[in-house]
């Protein structure tokens, strides 16, 4: 009796080289960074983690009352081998819109990029401090 071991990745494997052949510039699409907004005293922050994107490939752009983040991460040059079954890194252009507050001082927004966390901060308006609440009768 003959013995063959099983192998369940043989059959997957074998579909991908003859029904899908990526072109040299093909990489996985569908990059969509994660992004966390929080709420400070003097301003509002939005924390975009972009790992393995470089700095000038970040644009963040303002019009009206939304600020758009948008990008791309590149994909890496590397050799097949032919045990390589799965990728779970995804590449691509992404963008990101947020809307903002009515207390948004859009004029001083300012973003830092720093190991692979893009920080955009929208500093809040000063309060009126002639706003005066009238008591209802």
């Amino acid at each position: 009796m003959l013995l063959t071991r099983f192998d369940p990745f043989k059959d997957i494997a074998e579909f991908e080289k003859r029904f899908y052949s990526p072109t040299q510039k093909e990489g996985v699409s569908g990059f969509v960074p994660m992004v966390n907004t929080r709420e400070g005293e003097f301003a509002y922050h939005i924390d975009v983690d972009l790992p393995g994107v470089k700095k000038e490939n970040i644009k963040v752009d303002i019009n009206k009352d939304v600020v758009t983040i948008s990008g791309e991460r590149k994909t890496k040059e590397e050799i097949k081998e032919e045990d390589y079954y799965k990728v779970e890194t995804s590449f691509g252009k992404f963008t990101r819109s947020f809307t903002l507050p009515e207390n948004a001082d859009k004029e001083n927004i300012n973003a830092n990029y720093n190991d692979g966390v893009l920080e955009v901060i929208v500093p809040k308006l000063a309060e009126d401090k002639h706003k005066k609440t009238i008591e209802i009768k």
